[in-house]
């Protein structure tokens, strides 16, 4: 899997804010509302979440 440009910015908003990366990634989905319980419960579980959404699609 090749990452592009637009996943750069995607990682960059994912570090500062998970559920933005994952909500450039893919939209108001289930993933979404999952990244932004593990950001709630922990901070570095929500990146990981949001570094595999990431690098998923």
């Amino acid at each position: 899997m090749a990452l592009t440009c637009s996943d750069i910015f995607k990682f960059f908003f994912a570090v500062i804010f998970p559920p933005l990366g994952v909500l450039m990634e893919v939209g108001c989905t289930i993933d979404l509302l999952i990244n932004i319980a593990l950001t709630i419960l922990g901070y570095i579980p929500g990146i990981v979440h949001a570094f595999y959404i990431i690098l998923r699609y």
